[in-house]
């Protein structure tokens, strides 16, 4: 019963979250405003609020301009907490478009889409989010290029790496900042998780989305952590693949660091 109830309120805030902050996100997206890009952090934070995440965040996004944060990816949830500590764009794969709610919400937020498997359009899809870097836009690379299941960082894949180095090329910058960050869900109710309950905020692709929003929705209360590393600056001859190495070691240590609950050092 209380599970019900819960679930069509956290139903209505959202729906009236949508009617009263869409409408002017289309209108800043159609006139430039500024505020494009700082509503979505206001309406994530409410969303978050929600569907009952906790975000803790340790360290601080860079203000280095231009730069990109490379993130490991639990969930469709990364999004709306990630979204939640600072003005960001995601970079996402071209299915993200067609989910229910949150593809549109993705549009909104203008995300750049990426067909990963076609590798003839990687240079072109590193020439879009090499202009939007350029521009001063905060972009967010899942560089697993997948979700996991929270417990472990999968392998990074170097190609969308390329476009910090196609910023410099292409656009007149000096360098590209590169930050890693790592999501970590880590407590239900407050109680810890571990790597058995983890699977309740993980969402691997073979569960549809709904069915695992709901899942979301009837736990509520679950804790994330949101950690800034060391922010690593490129130039027009760093090595993407060894890049795609660093921000892959720094990440693992910092997923680990707040699953173990003690600090846990970088194998580079």
């Amino acid at each position: 019963m209380m599970t019900g109830l819960r679930i069509a309120i956290v139903l209505a805030g959202f729906a009236a979250l949508i009617l009263a902050v869409v409408p002017f996100q289309y209108l800043f997206l159609k006139t430039g405003s500024a505020l494009k890009d700082r509503l979505p952090r206001f309406f994530h934070r409410i969303l978050a609020r929600l569907l009952g995440f906790r975000v803790h965040v340790h360290g601080k996004m860079t203000r280095d301009r231009p730069l990109l944060l490379a993130s490991n990816h639990i969930s469709w949830s990364d999004i709306v907490v990630l979204s939640t500590v600072g003005d960001v764009s995601f970079i996402a794969k071209t299915q993200v478009r067609d989910w229910p709610f949150f593809g549109s919400l993705a549009v909104l937020q203008r995300s750049v889409f990426v067909e990963r498997e076609r590798r003839g359009k990687t240079g072109k899809q590193a020439s879009e989010i090499a202009t939007r870097l350029a521009a001063g836009d905060v972009m967010v690379l899942f560089a697993e290029g997948t979700t996991s299941d929270g417990n472990r960082v999968l392998p990074f894949k170097s190609s969308l790496f390329g476009a910090a180095s196609a910023a410099i090329r292409e656009a007149g910058v000096e360098t590209v900042t590169v930050q890693p960050v790592a999501i970590a869900y880590t407590r239900l109710h407050g109680m810890p998780m571990g790597r058995y309950l983890r699977p309740v905020a993980s969402w691997p692709g073979d569960v549809e989305l709904l069915p695992h929003l709901k899942g979301i929705l009837k736990e509520g209360a679950i804790d994330v952590d949101i950690r800034f590393g060391e922010p690593v600056v490129i130039r027009s001859d760093s090595d993407r693949k060894a890049l795609a190495r660093t921000m892959e070691k720094r990440v693992r240590a910092m997923l680990q660091t707040s699953l173990m609950g003690r600090q846990v050092e970088s194998e580079e």
